[in-house]
């Protein structure tokens, strides 16, 4: 997949066929308008193509209530990638791009600079000056300038709407399993291995302490989740929380017992994708008392991973 940073940098070859916004998450509904995308621009010879904005539009223009992301800038670019897109434009998003006129950015970029065939909107997206470049003038000016325009219908789960916001109300409550859901796979972070106390390691569970990139770290507690070494899926169990047994701190840990492994990760990046929630984080009397949990803990994910489904996923997770 191509990466531009700036529209003024993409190549100019095939018509796109593309679509605008800004894809927190890559939920089920963001896979819908990249599918048809994609299957679009291969039955027209088109390049699929994606045009997003960074920073978050919200942190540029009201950044006290701009929403943590769910993805960092590298995540969404790789996922695109996976989802079929050939082409990502990053737009820098500033106050002077918020005052451009939507009606010119798509006469002068989309049709004029991207050759665009057709574009694809979500359901409720509007983008430039005012948010006026909804549907409805992107229907409009696409009539007038010769491609297509189509509108994207929302996708639902269980009668709700599948949105960003949602799925950081059901991370922040611990629904894990749901949030899940809503984005067609585990919800992830990825982080740098650093030394910690290495409390694990003296009482038997060795636990890889992550400086995690990502801003959205599920509610506190305990979780069955899956961690990537050198390419592979392995089983372990996540704590996410503030130690209270040992320490009270105000920064939370995301500290993962990788089962079955007794490697080095000191320094690595790994990813750890959350699939079920175990307990809630507490105070132990003890060390022994601890360590009993974990063997509890570890018993519960080992069932968890048993399952038919859960050892076939593990190998696409």
């Amino acid at each position: 997949m191509r990466l531009f940073h700036g529209y003024e940098n993409a190549e100019i070859g095939r018509p796109a066929v593309l679509t605008l916004g800004v894809f927190d998450g890559l939920h089920l509904g963001h896979q819908l308008i990249i599918s048809r995308v994609v299957e679009r621009a291969r039955v027209l010879g088109a390049v699929p193509t994606v045009l997003t904005f960074d920073p978050h539009p919200r942190a540029v223009l009201h950044p006290q209530s701009a929403p943590p992301l769910l993805q960092t800038f590298d995540q969404k670019v790789e996922a695109f990638g996976v989802l079929g897109v050939e082409q990502t434009i990053v737009v820098n998003f500033t106050p002077e791009f918020a005052r451009v006129r939507a009606e010119d950015f798509l006469r002068d970029v989309v049709h004029e600079r991207l050759q665009a065939r057709e574009v694809y909107l979500g359901r409720g997206f509007a983008f430039g000056r005012g948010r006026e470049g909804d549907i409805n003038l992107l229907r409009r000016v696409s009539g007038e300038l010769g491609f297509a325009a189509f509108e994207v219908p929302e996708v639902r789960l269980r009668g709700q709407r599948i949105s960003s916001s949602r799925i950081r109300e059901l991370l922040a409550a611990g629904r894990v399993n749901l949030a899940r859901r809503m984005l067609g796979r585990p919800y992830g972070v990825e982080g740098r291995v650093v030394r910690g106390h290495e409390r694990g390691r003296t009482i038997g569970f060795p636990t890889a302490n992550l400086r995690p990139a990502n801003r959205v770290i599920p509610r506190g507690g305990v979780y069955v989740t899956a961690t990537l070494i050198d390419g592979t899926w392995r089983r372990s169990v996540t704590n996410v929380g503030v130690r209270p047994t040992f320490e009270d701190t105000a920064e939370p840990s995301v500290e993962t017992f990788v089962m079955d492994w007794g490697g080095d990760l000191y320094g690595d990046v790994v990813r750890v994708r959350f699939l079920h929630r175990l307990r809630d984080e507490r105070r132990f009397a003890g060390v022994e008392e601890l360590k009993e949990q974990i063997n509890r803990d570890a018993a519960r994910a080992r069932k968890y991973f048993e399952k038919a489904g859960v050892r076939r996923s593990l190998s696409v997770i």
